[in-house]
């Protein structure tokens, strides 16, 4: 059997009293500090998933920033295109505007220039003929054959012989 001795009881004792020395000085201290980290540990982790929702929504909210900015860049980009379109237009219609006065001043001036040449080729037609008239009065022809003269040259003055003088 087990045999009792003064050692054995001694150890015994010593050994409660380190028990309760160390409950005393070390196992509280250490149990405490275990608590301590848990609960640094718990509230590490809470932060960590607030921390994580908070970027999950920020992460949300970005990506709707961006869809909306994308949105109104499209819209944007839109009117600029409707914008560019109307001012083409508005340039093409006001190129045509100004091509059609062009034309017509141009056809305006031709028509000043054709009716001035031919002011200037009438008078000189009249300034020659007065100036056969001078020749043919020299010869002393008579009033019947003057008036036979002119009155042919009447008959005689057509387009066709004179062009647009008729």
């Amino acid at each position: 059997m087990i045999d009792l001795n003064a050692t054995l009881v001694a150890q015994i004792i010593n050994f409660l009293i380190l028990v309760a020395i160390l409950t005393k000085i070390a196992y509280r201290p250490i149990l405490a500090a275990l608590e301590e980290r848990r609960a640094f540990i718990e509230k590490n982790l809470e932060d960590a998933e607030r921390e994580r929702s908070l970027a999950n929504t920020m992460k949300q909210e970005s990506e709707e920033q961006i869809i909306e900015a994308r949105i109104q860049a499209r819209s944007i980009i839109d009117e600029a295109i409707r914008l560019g379109e109307k001012s083409r237009e508005t340039i093409l219609q006001k190129a045509w505007e100004e091509n059609a006065r062009l034309l017509k001043e141009t056809q305006e001036e031709i028509e000043r220039d054709y009716q001035q040449a031919m002011n200037r080729l009438r008078a000189e037609v009249a300034v020659m003929a007065v100036a056969a008239a001078e020749k043919i009065i020299e010869k002393n022809l008579d009033i019947e054959t003057n008036t036979r003269l002119v009155q042919n040259f009447i008959k005689d003055f057509t387009k066709e012989k004179y062009g647009e003088l008729a």
